[in-house]
């Protein structure tokens, strides 16, 4: 029953993730082959049901597609109002993502979990929107199709021949907490098609022959249910995980290939691949590192690697392990990972050893649950048997000779004490030095140990004393005994310090991984995170290293180097950058170079590429090793991309405070300039009507003084109206409105600054009334009036204008001067942006502002533009609605009676 105990850190990290797994909220998948299985009629079923349950069932946005079944059980559940977002003088109606969070209901369906969100939303898609709720502790029902899984889609593609551009990512469907598959045969599905419950019979004839056709569908099908069968497949082995399940549940074929440091073991390789595309099944192939192949020479060492490698290029997952013995340690992994086939080499040569079984029936012995497939190899050595002794790499001759002389030396302690102690003790003398033997020399030094012991205590102990004879034939016993003590002793202790050798690696790089996420977590700087990559990099591979950042445009910068600095190739880093692949030393991409190349992809993109060059080029080949690179090349990736986002909120935190002390400073400025301002201009009209009147010098300043005092107020009145649109606290009066009374209105109001100017007006004779404020539209005209007039010569044509289309209403102001400055035509409307930075035209560049905010305040645009025949052309659209019949009329009060 103990060893049915799960591990204890397995445990604890179980627990950890279930608690915070607690305070999200759990996301659950109507999943699909196609549209129109009836993914969102199963929900919106579910979502009764789960009502009935007194669960607070909320819709978020569901897409009916026109089905009247679906429509009809949308009733009776309450629903959140969409948003309205304009992205490129279009109104879309998108999923209210605040809305949501500040109702926080119990339940959230949201359709369509691939949708990309129109521009203006806060995140691109509609899943990205559903992780933010599930961070607030909302459950989330959702529906997708499998061509919109993000590792699908190519294949999709390559099937139907029609690439779908929205995905979601394979980790969102991966980690959801339940998956429902819908599914419907394809003749139901295309009945269903002709009849018009999927799309309209136009669509559904030109789907028919595009996408649904039956062989898509069947392919579709099967890519769904294989997908699903994968994620249930990921659930059962997490649950065997946490609850120490060890017998094997042959729920799916998969393969266990053990590979030896043979040639043959390639054959075995191949093999195990051929036979795992045969039952399209994963596989795995391990390396096991015993005692015995602790100091395999370097040609055996590579020849392993080169066998991994060939492994995981045919779609292996590799692994290396190390233990006592080769049978335990495979069985332990193929229970773990819930591996039923274990695919071996077969030994041809006959059974030297009686006392020794084949690694197949060792492997039957210890895993009764498991199929073991043996694989024909050509005459040698078995290739996952280990390699016999003389196989490894010498050990130095001074290794032996220590050894002798540790013995030698335990003999001359213990002659002096041949007095004192029974000759039982000493041998216990002679076993210490055995071990010691095994501790620091290892198992051949240890084996001539226990040789030399057995042999000084019978010449220097046993009667008769020094020589080899004994006179009590029980002595045969105790040196047989002691022998075999000796020798068990010495293996189990060179055993155990390997061990030992290994754990206190793999301990050291746990604790410099450690060391370096704690370090990384506390960088501020790019510079700091190089400098942490590249102290990690030298003291656990011994290697130079440079970390490349990229820019905003996906250009990497400067290499960034900490001490020695590695060759960098910026061509191969800049590959490795936009292919997301590695690259150089190791890899199938210019091998040749001495310097190996990783992208950091992060969570949201890939922020950089880190250059690594070992001085000893075998560390990085090595599995265990690779692994510990990659986990430091994502740990470094986060932390670039966490830095980002600091500086991202920091730059948006800054300009808030820059925003909110700026409309401060107008409002405040405004309110106390306007008071004397009016009385300014109050002075100067009055000044004008004294009598007697002024005449010559005085008239002609009392007029200047009365109209820089009225730029003046216009002035402030920008500051004052700029200031209340950005606090939103302007409320519109919208009425119907003639445009031409607008437009009349405004040209009276710039009658008197344009002098000799001329407007033409052009206005399409079916321009209907419009709802909107006629104070504020008016003022948008008159801003743009005044903008042209400003920056065009006196001599330029004006021209102002209305139009319609069919779903706004468009006016606008052009000239014919000399147009809008190149690449600015956004950025003129921003707050005191003007045309030209250094110029005698008064003005601090708040007008276009103004009309921007009027603009989106009548849930409408205004963009600029500059004509290719030369001159600025200012448009502003409104949206259009139906006017009521008789606007302007009024029906006669009746007389009272």
């Amino acid at each position: 029953m103990a060893e049915q105990r799960p591990d204890p850190d397995q445990l604890l990290a179980r627990i950890q993730e279930q608690e915070a797994q607690a305070k999200r909220g759990r996301l659950k998948i109507f999943f699909g082959a196609s549209a129109g299985v009836g993914k969102t009629y199963a929900m919106l079923a579910a979502a009764h049901a789960a009502k009935l349950q007194n669960i607070d069932v909320l819709t978020g946005v569901i897409e009916t597609h026109g089905r009247a079944e679906t429509q009809a059980l949308i009733a009776g559940l309450e629903s959140l109002p969409l948003k309205q977002v304009v992205d490129k003088q279009r109104t879309f109606t998108e999923f209210d993502l605040d809305a949501a969070l500040a109702r926080h209901p119990g339940l959230i369906l949201i359709d369509e979990l691939a949708h990309s969100n129109a521009v203006g939303c806060r995140h691109p898609k509609r899943w990205q929107d559903v992780e933010e709720l599930l961070s607030a502790g909302i459950d989330v029902w959702s529906t997708m199709n499998v061509q919109h899984l993000e590792s699908l889609n190519d294949i999709v593609g390559g099937i139907t021949g029609i690439r779908v551009w929205e995905t979601v990512p394979d980790h969102v469907f991966d980690t959801a907490d339940e998956v429902v598959i819908v599914d419907l045969p394809p003749d139901d599905l295309l009945q269903r098609l002709k009849e018009g419950k999927v799309y309209l019979a136009q669509q559904a004839e030109r789907a028919v022959q595009n996408f649904f056709r039956k062989g898509n569908l069947i392919a579709l099908r099967e890519l769904a249910l294989r997908r699903t069968a994968d994620r249930v497949d990921s659930d059962m082995l997490q649950y065997r995980q946490s609850s120490a399940v060890k017998p094997v549940w042959s729920t799916r074929d998969s393969l266990l290939a053990c590979i030896g440091p043979d040639e043959q073991a390639q054959k075995t390789v191949r093999s195990t691949a051929r036979l795992a595309a045969q039952l399209n099944v994963p596989w795995h192939a391990v390396f096991v590192e015993t005692p015995a192949l602790q100091r395999l020479p370097e040609a055996k060492r590579r020849r392993v690697l080169a066998t991994l490698k060939l492994a995981q290029d045919m779609g292996a997952q590799i692994s290396t392990l190390s233990g006592q013995n080769v049978a335990d340690a495979l069985v332990k992994y193929a229970r773990q990972h819930n591996l039923s086939k274990v695919v071996l080499g077969r030994d041809e040569q006959p059974r030297r050893r009686f006392w020794r079984q084949r690694l197949a029936d060792r492997i039957g012995v210890l895993g009764a649950d498991l199929d073991v497939i043996q694989v024909s190899l050509p005459a040698g050595r078995p290739a996952t048997e280990p390699a016999s002794s003389h196989d490894e790499s010498p050990i130095p001759w001074s290794a032996y000779l220590w050894s002798v002389a540790l013995c030698a030396a335990t003999t001359l302690i213990a002659l002096p004490l041949a007095g004192l102690l029974e000759q039982a003790n000493i041998v216990m003398l002679f076993l210490l030095a055995v071990v010691a033997v095994a501790v620091r020399f290892g198992r051949g030094p240890a084996v001539l140990a226990a040789f030399v012991s057995v042999a000084a205590f019978d010449f220097f102990f046993v009667s008769p004393r020094f020589s080899f004879a004994f006179a009590d034939a029980q002595y045969l016993v105790t040196f047989i005994v002691m022998l075999v003590v000796a020798l068990v002793i010495g293996q189990m202790t060179a055993g155990l310090t390997y061990q030992a050798r290994v754990a206190q690696r793999r301990e050291d790089r746990m604790r410099a991984l450690y060391e370096m996420s704690r370090l990384l977590s506390a960088a501020l700087l790019t510079e700091q995170i190089a400098e942490i990559a590249s102290r990690f990099l030298s003291a656990e591979f011994g290697a130079r290293s440079a970390l490349l950042v990229a820019d905003d445009h996906n250009k990497l910068l400067a290499p960034m180097v900490t001490g020695d600095a590695p060759h960098v190739d910026t061509a191969i880093a800049q590959w490795s950058y936009d292919k997301t692949e590695p690259a150089g030393y190791g890899t199938d991409t210019l091998p040749s170079s001495s310097t190996l190349y990783l992208p950091l992809s992060a969570p949201m993109r890939v922020r950089g590429v880190l250059a690594v060059q070992p001085r000893d080029t075998t560390r990085l080949v090595v599995p265990e090793q690779r692994r510990l690179l990659d986990t430091c090349a994502s740990l470094l990736a986060i932390s670039l991309e966490r830095i980002h986002y600091i500086n991202v909120a920091q730059d948006t935190t800054l300009q808030m405070e820059s925003e909110r002390l700026r409309n401060s400073l107008l409002s405040a400025i405004s309110h106390d300039l306007r008071t004397p301002l009016s009385v300014m201009v109050g002075l100067a009209e009055a000044l004008q009507l004294t009598q007697p009147p002024l005449t010559g010098d005085a008239a002609e300043i009392a007029t200047a003084v009365g109209e820089s005092a009225m730029r003046m107020n216009t002035l402030v009145n920008n500051l004052l109206d700029m200031a209340r649109l950005e606090s939103g606290k302007v409320v519109l009066n919208c009425q119907w409105q003639p445009v031409e009374d607008v437009v009349g209105s405004a040209l009276r109001a710039v009658q008197p600054i344009l002098g000799a100017r001329h407007v033409d007006v052009v206005l399409d004779n079916d321009v209907p009334p419009v709802r909107i404020d006629a104070v504020l539209i008016e003022r948008i005209l008159i801003n743009l009036l005044e903008n042209a007039i400003k920056y065009t010569p006196p001599d330029t044509a004006i021209r102002l204008g209305a139009r319609v289309t069919p779903e706004t209403l468009e006016l606008w102001v052009a000239d014919n001067g000399p147009g809008l400055p190149p690449g600015q035509e956004e950025a003129i409307f921003s707050k005191f942006m003007r045309g030209k930075k250094e110029s005698a035209i008064p003005g601090v560049g708040l007008g276009l502002a103004i009309c921007r905010a009027i603009a989106l305040a009548h849930g409408g645009t205004i963009v600029g533009s500059t004509d290719p025949n030369g001159g600025a052309c200012f448009t502003l659209r409104l949206p259009r609605e139906e006017p009521p019949l008789e606007p302007f009329t009024q029906q006669p009060e009746e007389d009272a009676p």
